[in-house]
């Protein structure tokens, strides 16, 4: 029988050892439903892609994603020595990896990018996962408290990056994460850009703002809250 994890092996960025890591088989990766902030659910009893997502190196502790920095600079070695690698403790995390230990090493991962000055793209990501993590342990309070750090994080991406890769997704995502942190009028202003804007053609982004447009209407409605000019027209069809 074919287990659901597989072992691959990883070079750590920081100390360049090699160490292996659990990975999740595609062909067990079943989504049954997602959020509209893109929170994916799986199969009740079925093991969760998104707590492997983090590489945990067990020598030195350094943890990232695929998508962060793959090659340290000296600098960026000798911060992470500073403040996490000098007093870190080899565990290893390249097993079967429960919800708390793929919480670990999600705030790892987010320390190590905030200690080496990795891009906010990352960081934003991985406080978004944090939140869902606590989202699908039911502690609302927790979800929510990292949903405005990764908004925040967003909003820098959207400022500083300055670049039209994936445009669309990021000012929808600050609209949704505006709407849960019920914060509808902030959340108005970034669904509308999405869909009035003619120089973005992300079809499926403009789908889904009117999408969770037409949530918000109805949110405010129910709330008896003043619905600003742009909620009554939602612009291009």
């Amino acid at each position: 029988m074919v287990e659901p994890l597989y072992q691959t092996t990883i070079t750590c960025p920081c100390c360049e050892q090699a160490y292996k890591t659990s990975r999740v088989r595609p062909s067990f990766k079943v989504a049954v439903r997602r959020d509209a902030d893109f929170c994916t659910y799986y199969k009740s009893g079925a093991v969760n892609p998104e707590y492997y997502v983090v590489r945990v190196c067990p020598r030195c502790g350094f943890a990232s994603t695929e998508n962060a920095v793959q090659q340290l600079s000296e600098r960026q070695k000798a911060s992470y020595a500073a403040r996490i690698g000098s007093s870190w403790q080899m565990r290893d995390y390249g097993g079967e990896r429960s919800w708390q230990q793929a919480l670990d090493c999600y705030k790892l991962a987010l320390i190590c990018a905030q200690t080496i000055g990795d891009k906010d793209r990352i960081i934003a990501g991985l406080l978004h996962h944090i939140a869902w993590l606590y989202r699908e342990h039911g502690d609302q309070e927790q979800e929510l408290r990292f949903l405005r750090f990764a908004l925040d994080a967003y909003v820098r991406v959207y400022e500083l990056e300055g670049s039209p890769d994936n445009q669309a997704r990021l000012m929808y995502l600050m609209g949704e994460l505006h709407r849960r942190l019920d914060e509808p009028y902030e959340a108005v202003k970034w669904f509308g850009r999405v869909i009035n804007d003619k120089k973005i053609m992300d079809a499926a982004m403009i789908r889904a703002s009117r999408e969770q447009w037409q949530v918000l209407r109805e949110d405010m409605l129910q709330k008896r809250l003043e619905l600003p000019e742009e909620l009554e027209n939602p612009g291009r069809a």
